[in-house]
C-alpha cells in the first residue's frame, strides 16, 4: 500500500483577500456608503506587494478593514490568513497571530516608554511574561541593525518623534514582534527622501532575517517602491483591483498616472 501514498496537501498562501466587499458602518440605521468592491489580492510566504491608488480610490478603507477597525463592514468575502478565515477576527487577535500594520499616522501614547511598549506587545503575541531585561537586549541588537539611537528605547512612544523616527519605530516593532504578514499602510507619507530609504532598509534588514515574512505596502508613490522592490504590483481604483504585474506596473503609472485606469473603470462600469 505505500505505492498509494497520498502526496501532502500544499499549505494554504499566507494571506489571501476574497472579493472583499465593505462599507462604511452606518448609523441610524441607515448603510454606508460602499468603498470596496470586490477586491481579491494574494500574498504567499516571502513575498512583497505594493497596492497603488489615488486619493479616494479605497486603500485607507482596506488598510482599516484588515486591521479589524470596526467603523467598516464586510458585507461580502473573506480575508484569510494561513487558511484561517480572519473576517470577523478583532484587531488583538490578529496582532497575536502574527498580522503587524504599520499605520500611516502613529499615536503618541504619552507615558509609556517605547521599550515597555514592546514588552507588552511581545509578551500579549507569545502567550508569556518577559521582561524589560530580556527585552532590552534584544532592542539593543536591532537598534544597531537598523541604526537608531539606543536612548531611543526610553522616549515615550511617539511623542515629539518626527515623522522619520515614527516610522522607524514602527520598523523596530516589526522586528521586535516577528510578525508572518505586515501590512504597510502609506509609511511612506511625510517622509523625504532619505526617510524613505531608511524606512525600506529597514524593512529588508527585517526580511534578511526572517525571508518568509509576507508584505503588503499600501502607498500613494511610486518612490517607496524605487527602496523596496516589490515582487508584484496592484492597482486599486474606485474600489477594484483593476490590474496587476510586476515593478514594471509601477513605472507605467509613473510615466501615466491613474487616468488610464480610471477610463477603464468607468467604460466598464456603463
Amino acid at each position: 500500500r505505500s505505492g498509494n501514498t497520498l502526496a501532502p496537501m500544499p499549505a494554504p498562501p499566507l494571506f489571501q483577500i476574497e472579493d472583499l466587499h465593505v462599507r462604511v458602518a452606518g448609523s441610524d440605521g441607515q448603510p454606508g456608503a460602499e468603498i470596496l468592491r470586490g477586491v481579491d489580492l494574494t500574498v504567499g510566504a516571502g513575498e512583497v506587494h505594493a497596492l497603488m491608488g489615488p486619493n479616494g480610490s479605497g486603500k485607507s478603507t482596506l488598510a482599516n478593514t484588515l486591521l479589524g477597525n470596526p467603523d467598516y463592514e464586510v458585507t461580502r468575502g473573506r480575508i484569510l490568513f494561513k487558511g484561517d478565515d480572519i473576517t470577523d477576527w478583532a484587531t488583538d487577535d490578529r496582532g497575536k497571530a502574527g498580522i503587524f500594520l504599520a499605520f500611516q499616522y502613529p499615536q503618541a501614547i504619552p507615558g509609556v516608554s517605547v521599550i515597555n511598549f514592546l514588552r507588552q506587545a511581545l509578551s500579549a503575541r507569545k502567550g508569556i511574561e518577559l521582561s524589560v531585561l530580556e527585552l532590552r537586549l534584544a532592542i539593543m541588537e536591532w537598534m544597531e541593525r537598523l541604526d537608531m539611537d539606543p536612548s531611543f528605547a526610553d522616549r515615550y512612544l511617539n511623542e515629539g518623534f518626527s515623522g522619520g523616527e515614527k516610522k522607524r519605530n514602527e520598523i523596530l516593532q516589526m522586528a521586535i514582534l516577528e510578525p508572518k504578514m505586515a501590512i504597510l499602510d502609506e509609511t511612506d507619507s511625510g517622509l523625504d527622501i532619505d526617510a524613505l530609504k531608511v524606512v525600506a532598509d529597514g524593512v529588508h534588514e527585517v526580511r534578511r532575517d526572517r525571508p518568509g515574512l509576507g508584505v503588503l505596502a499600501i502607498t500613494h508613490y511610486q518612490r517607496l517602491l524605487d527602496h523596496l522592490r516589490p515582487d508584484r504590483v496592484h492597482i486599486l481604483v474606485d474600489g477594484r483591483i483593476v490590474e496587476s504585474g510586476g515593478p514594471e506596473l509601477a513605472e507605467r503609472l509613473e510615466r501615466e498616472g491613474y487616468e488610464s485606469w480610471r477610463t477603464t473603470t468607468e467604460v466598464t462600469a456603463s
